[in-house]
């Protein structure tokens, strides 16, 4: 077996036939990593000339040493279990790390650890990849252990559901009755969701902005999410999505929903009073009271609408997502919403075009992508898993993150020279 380099379309090829194929792997990504300043190479083994394993590579240089780092976005495409295989490309890979002087390679691959399900705990005789860490170690790769929260380069943990061969109303089987509740009252509240053009990007950014200046977080400039399109778009890889509400409409849905109880009511009253129908008096009372109650309350929410519209006017944006689709799966990436009014809950429904589209377009999982593992009421982070778990599916346990040591003295002075970065950073801010 012999590890040679490739170029850029054998490697998507080659990338497309794994199970554990990610956007991470593909020229596309490597694309976007080149406006950051990132060189891309794609690596095979091949044995007979047959491929066996391959890899993107992006590399990038340390500043003042001139020596380099190299990262395997989501790890090696190879079965982690065939200890050949996984040697032969791990030698082959490391002679090539040392032609580029580099420090490192650090992979974070796609692995599943253990089985959990839906509330976060392990699957009694579940799946257990515990082999694939022991392999990796064994060949002198140094575990990052096992984070539950959001401090590594990718997700450890993700939240999944399974839509392979499922039609939507099987998948909706499994969502929470509130989820479903919330998107029949987004549909009736005339909420809308839509994709949008290159041109419409300046949008999304806004959305994105106002939720990272809410939840302290540093967004990506407008020219990323540009770089991002120009990559992924024309290959079917990208689809952003933003949620609007068209008041216009909303309020004429709630004032038909209104006559019609209306209707109802004063048909009911006059033919109880005329005794033209026989009926139960506790019966009829009760049902004119909740009649009443809700001609108020809609009656209300009409008043509520001619503020919004006199705020927002005809129409307004409420939220948007960033999908990107590849291999078995949709993915939500980022996210955002206008917090004015989030009382429309528009995630619900950009969460489940999504998930329409991965069933419709045959994809096997739609990927709510990452969640902590501490599954505790006091993880700040909690309310975002207990969303993604009302959708139904499960919780995915990632192998972690893992350094291939090329050079120790220069690993060892990069890890203390990143700590005090990150330091300094965290006083800056």
């Amino acid at each position: 077996m012999k590890l040679i380099e490739i170029d850029s379309k054998k490697f998507d090829k080659e990338a497309l036939k794994s199970s554990e194929i990610t956007f991470h792997q593909s020229s596309a990504w490597a694309k976007l990593k080149e406006y950051n300043g990132w060189k891309a190479y794609y690596f095979a083994l091949e044995d007979k000339k047959k491929i066996k394993a391959c890899a993107l590579i992006l590399e990038k240089e340390l500043p003042i040493v001139k020596k380099n780092i190299w990262y395997s976005p989501r790890g090696f495409l190879l079965d982690y279990n065939d200890k050949e295989v996984l040697k032969a490309f791990t030698d082959g890979i490391k002679e090539e790390a040392k032609k580029h002087e580099a420090v490192f390679i650090k992979i974070d691959p796609y692995v599943k650890y253990k089985e959990h399900d839906n509330n976060g705990a392990l699957v009694e005789g579940g799946f257990d990849n515990s082999s694939t860490i022991t392999n990796l170690k064994e060949l002198g790769y140094k575990h990052f252990g096992f984070n539950v929260m959001q401090d590594s380069l990718q997700p450890r943990w993700m939240h999944v559901i399974d839509t392979k061969g499922k039609s939507l109303d099987e998948v909706m089987e499994d969502m929470e009755s509130k989820t479903r509740q919330i998107l029949r009252k987004n549909m009736k509240s005339s909420v809308i969701c839509r994709d949008i053009t290159r041109d419409e990007l300046p949008i999304y950014k806004e959305i994105m902005q106002k939720t990272s200046d809410r939840r302290a977080f540093i967004d990506r400039p407008l020219s990323y999410y540009e770089h991002m399109w120009d990559a992924f778009y024309d290959k079917g890889m990208l689809k952003i999505m933003i949620a609007e509400i068209d008041f216009e409409k909303y309020y004429q849905n709630t004032e038909d929903e209104l006559k019609e109880i209306e209707n109802a009511y004063n048909d009911r009253k006059e033919k109880y009073e005329k005794k033209l129908l026989q009926m139960n008096e506790k019966r009829y009372t009760s049902r004119q009271k909740q009649d009443e109650s809700a001609m108020e309350r809609l009656k209300a929410q009409l008043d509520k609408i001619k503020k919004y519209q006199k705020e927002y006017g005809k129409k307004t944006i409420l939220g948007g997502i960033l999908f990107l689709i590849y291999g078995n799966e949709v993915l939500s990436l980022y996210g955002g919403s206008n917090e004015e009014l989030m009382n429309f809950q528009s995630a619900y429904s950009l969460h489940f075009e999504g998930i329409k589209y991965a069933v419709e377009n045959k994809y096997n999982r739609y990927n709510f992508y990452g969640i902590t593992g501490d599954f505790s009421q006091d993880n700040p982070l909690y309310g975002l898993y207990l969303f993604k778990k009302s959708f139904g599916g499960v919780v995915e346990e990632l192998i972690g993150e893992f350094d291939l040591i090329i050079n120790k003295p220069m690993y060892y002075l990069y890890k203390i020279s990143y700590g005090l970065y990150h330091k300094i950073k965290n006083i800056r801010h």
